[in-house]
């Protein structure tokens, strides 16, 4: 079952995501004046998390290089800078390429919950994919998000605004959650985290 806004808010005050807004954003003051945002916090079924300004990282081509998931490289992803305009802070995906990022809120998920990270209609409409990406059952951290970006122009991506939507799945417990197998990714800082065996 999908679970609705009650039930995020409830868990959410007991430390599921934090920091936590308990009603959608969609607006912000910003120099003295109120300017509009890419929605982030608590909506009817889901719950909208926000890129954090901290590291946004883009895979280049290095000749002569193949990308191994066994033995990643991390020269294979070029930092890029954050700007800042009378827009907000946001980071550039160029034209048909692929980005890494890392959430501005931290999750706990509980035992008899699967989360899932689908992208935002937003910036869909744009070309921007954002990869469907899970939090198990018992996972805690920031979780690292993925871009690509499908059009022919390049793209802003807004820091500290919303970026993709959670969706909070509830089954019945697990006999093994990523907590008790002490899942590889488990704790994840702040960065974007590498893929790892």
């Amino acid at each position: 079952m999908i679970k609705n806004d009650a039930w995020i808010h409830t868990m959410a005050n007991e430390g599921m995501i934090a920091p936590f807004e308990p009603a959608l954003v969609r607006r912000i003051e910003l120099s003295g004046s109120s300017v509009p945002v890419i929605s982030y916090g608590l909506s009817s079924f889901g719950y909208d998390i926000r890129l954090s300004p901290k590291e946004f990282r883009i895979f280049r081509h290095i000749p002569g290089t193949v990308i191994d998931p066994k033995h990643f490289n991390p020269e294979n992803l070029e930092p890029t800078q954050l700007r800042t305009d009378e827009n907000g802070s946001y980071f550039i995906l160029p034209a048909h390429s692929y980005g890494l990022g890392v959430a501005l809120e931290r999750l706990a998920i509980p035992e008899n919950i699967t989360t899932i990270c689908i992208g935002k209609s937003t910036y869909a409409r744009c070309g921007i994919i954002a990869n469907l990406t899970p939090a198990e059952a018992g996972w805690r951290g920031y979780l690292t998000l993925e871009f690509s970006n499908s059009s022919s122009a390049d793209c802003r991506i807004y820091a500290s605004e919303g970026v993709v939507q959670l969706l909070f799945l509830e089954g019945d417990p697990c006999q093994v959650s990523y907590e008790t197998r002490q899942g590889k990714y488990q704790d994840q800082p702040e960065v974007v985290t590498l893929a790892k065996v």
